[in-house]
C-alpha cells in the first residue's frame, strides 16, 4: 500500500524532539477559518514535556521517506486511561491517514499498559477534531461523568485559554 511506503509510525527519538513545536505550529495554522489562529498560535507543548513524553515512550512519529517528522501524537496516563496529550499532522501531509494511524498506536499502546481505554479532548465543532474521534469509536463524556483528574484538565486547559463552550472530553473504552 502506497500509505505504508510513503510514512511510517515510530517512536520519537531525541532527535526528533525540536522538529515536533515546528510541526504543532503548522498544524495549529488550520484553526484560522475557526477563529482561532491566535488562540492556538499562543498554545503550545513544553519541549520538556515532549522530552518527559519520549523518555517514557509514550510519544511517536509519523515520518517520511526521509525519515522527517510529519506528524506526532503524545500520551499520557490518566485515570487509568491513556490519554492523547497531542495529536499533530502538518497540512501538507494531512488526508493521508497519518492522524488516524497516530491514534491507533496512542490505543495499542494503552491497551498494552492495561488502561481502561483512551481519553481526549477536542474542539466540538471542527471536522478533524470531535467528528474525526467519534467515526473512531469515541464518545463525549458528560460533565457529572468526568474523573477528577478530567476535571483538572479542563480547568487547565481554560487557564491556558482555550475556548472551553467549545471543547468536550471523549472516552474511548476497551
Amino acid at each position: 500500500m502506497l500509505l505504508r511506503s510513503k510514512y511510517r509510525i515510530r517512536r520519537a527519538s531525541r532527535r526528533d524532539i525540536h522538529v515536533l513545536p515546528k510541526v504543532e505550529r503548522a498544524a495549529g495554522s488550520r484553526f484560522a477559518p475557526y477563529g482561532l489562529a491566535e488562540t492556538f498560535a499562543a498554545i503550545h507543548t513544553a519541549v520538556e514535556q515532549l522530552e518527559e513524553r519520549q523518555t517514557h515512550g509514550r510519544l511517536w512519529v509519523a515520518a517520511d521517506r526521509e525519515d522527517r517528522p510529519v506528524g506526532f501524537a503524545a500520551a499520557s496516563i490518566l485515570d487509568g486511561y491513556g490519554h492523547l496529550d497531542e495529536l499533530d499532522v502538518l497540512p501538507r501531509h494531512g488526508r493521508a491517514g497519518l492522524g488516524s494511524r497516530l491514534l491507533d498506536r496512542v490505543c495499542e499502546w494503552a491497551s498494552k499498559n492495561a488502561c481502561s481505554g483512551v481519553t481526549l479532548s477536542t474542539m466540538q465543532d471542527i471536522p478533524w477534531n470531535a467528528p474525526f474521534y467519534q467515526r473512531r469509536g469515541f464518545r463525549i463524556v458528560a460533565t457529572e461523568d468526568l474523573s477528577e483528574g478530567l476535571i483538572r484538565l479542563k480547568k487547565a486547559e481554560a487557564t491556558a485559554g482555550l475556548p472551553m463552550d467549545r471543547r468536550v472530553i471523549m472516552r474511548r473504552e476497551f
